[in-house]
């Protein structure tokens, strides 16, 4: 109304100026660099006080179906959206709607996607924004920006004829961090109250109901004031997929590519514990780049196996070391093979001299099954798999090199692993009251037993080491079924 009231009187003083023969030209003149700065500012989105949060329309058909590896997010958050759905329901009985969702978890496990088909769950109008985008230097524009967001979605919903909002904040902790944690200036705290403020305000009988979706990988900086209920009602975590998880993540980002017969996408999903959706996203990518680049029309084993390794370690390096320093390597590996083997039976999936990132050469394990508990067994076989290398050039050259650098640090790491959780002859400890240097005795002691037991484990194997050792030098890489060809021939003959 107020709009149409001015644009009438200004209308009535044109004309009033022209019948009185005024020069209107100077008048002209302002109102077109008003229209231009009112177009520049407020459609564009470059007034400080607005915010430019993306809207997605659920037409891209993003539904929790196309998700995979996270089906207890997927579940929680189902049940959360039926609260949307079924508002009046929820009202006769009483309960109280739920204002806020938090999806925590690691970067890429799908924290966006899920939030995107929570939307075309709801038929709700969806907006994208960031914490990052709410913060300033300027006092007061973090809450502007606040009040805007949420004035947007009901003015959004009411447009596209919804009755349902979701607002999604990426990186929630930029916004939402605890209130004096910034001593600078009180921006981030009067931002946080702004929000704190307008989820208060939501009411289920309002004629567009907003929800809010929060995402943040550091649930820790958190103001306790967004997690109480009746804000953020629900913490729901998305965490990194287990082996089934992967699996259907793979076949998921494998449905639109042509993948050869022999292809083993179970075999991939055990070898990538610790990947992300994202991360086995690309590793279905890079193998039909690399497919494409060898002309091939179809994705093989070998293409996924190789697009493992890239997005684990990086692109293979042009540096070629001299073949003094190709043989400590391929020494080296052999010996990380060999014990990995030897203690775990057809554990190893590839041993490979070819330098990636800042690896000059690795080996790849996979195991039987995804592990989150540990034994002090299960610690110090990896800490012999560390030694292995170290050892192996000690029995064939004499000698170590500054190969092991990273072995080293692993192993101790391990150890202290070890001492902190309470399964080493120290007991149940707490790191900081240990006397100065006793950790790294302690993890020394550890660290030395079992190198002892490695060198013991590795002398019978030697003349296996050379064999593997010249397969590597010839070929760089070597399967696992090459290795186990390799020790079997050994036990034969001995």
């Amino acid at each position: 109304m107020v709009k149409e009231f001015l644009a009438g009187a200004a209308a009535a003083l044109l004309v009033f100026a022209l019948l009185m023969d005024f020069n209107i030209t100077p008048f002209l003149l302002l109102a077109g660099i008003a229209a231009l700065a009112y177009w520049m500012i407020v459609k564009k989105g470059m007034l400080p006080t607005t915010i430019g949060g993306k809207s997605y329309t659920p037409l891209e058909k993003i539904s929790f179906n196309s998700i995979g590896g996270q089906d207890t997010a997927i579940t929680e958050l189902k049940e959360a959206m039926e609260f949307m759905l079924r508002s009046k329901e929820i009202r006769a009985m009483g309960i109280r709607p739920l204002k806020g969702i938090l999806l925590s978890g690691p970067p890429g496990t799908g924290k966006t996607l899920l939030a995107k088909a929570a939307a075309a769950y709801t038929d709700a109008v969806f907006l994208e924004t960031s914490g990052s985008e709410f913060i300033e230097m300027y006092a007061g524009v973090g809450a502007q920006r606040v009040r805007s967001l949420f004035s947007r979605a009901r003015e959004m919903a009411k447009q596209q004829h919804k009755k349902r909002a979701i607002i999604f904040i990426d990186e929630l902790e930029v916004l939402g961090g605890k209130r004096g944690s910034h001593s600078s200036h009180l921006e981030y705290d009067q931002t946080l109250n702004q929000l704190l403020v307008e989820m208060d305000g939501l009411k289920t009988d309002s004629e567009v109901q907003i929800l809010i979706i929060g995402a943040t990988n550091r649930a820790d900086l958190l103001d306790q004031a967004l997690l109480r209920p009746g804000r953020f009602d629900r913490q729901v975590r998305v965490d990194l997929p287990d082996r089934e998880g992967r699996l259907a993540i793979l076949k998921l980002h494998t449905a639109n590519k042509p993948l050869a017969a022999e292809v083993d996408l179970d075999m991939i999903a055990r070898e990538t514990f610790g990947f992300s959706g994202a991360h086995l996203e690309s590793v279905t990518n890079e193998a039909a780049i690399l497919a494409l680049r060898e002309k091939s029309p179809l994705i093989t084993q070998k293409h996924l196996s190789e697009a493992v390794d890239k997005v684990m370690l990086g692109e293979k390096l042009g540096r070629k070391p001299s073949q003094e320093e190709l043989y400590r390597l391929a020494i080296h590996e052999a010996g990380h093979a060999v014990v990995g083997e030897v203690l775990r039976p057809r554990s190893i999936t590839r041993v490979t001299i070819t330098s990636r990132g800042q690896a000059l050469g690795y080996t790849r394990q996979k195991p039987e099954h995804d592990i989150y508990l540990y034994t002090r067994e299960y610690l110090e076989s990896q800490i012999d798999i560390c030694l292995g290398g170290a050892v192996a050039e000690t029995l064939i050259f004499g000698g170590r090199s500054t190969g092991s650098l990273n072995d080293f640090k692993e192993a101790i790491r391990l150890a202290r692993v070890i001492i902190t959780s309470g399964l080493s002859e120290l007991g149940v400890i707490a790191e900081e009251n240990l006397p100065p240097g006793q950790m790294h005795k302690a993890s020394s002691a550890i660290i030395t037993k079992e190198e002892k037991k490695v060198t013991e484990l590795l002398k019978p194997y030697q003349q296996a080491l050379g064999e593997l050792a010249q397969q590597l030098l010839e070929k760089e890489t070597v399967t696992g079924q090459e290795l186990r060809s390799v020790l079997e021939r050994q036990s034969i003959a001995s």
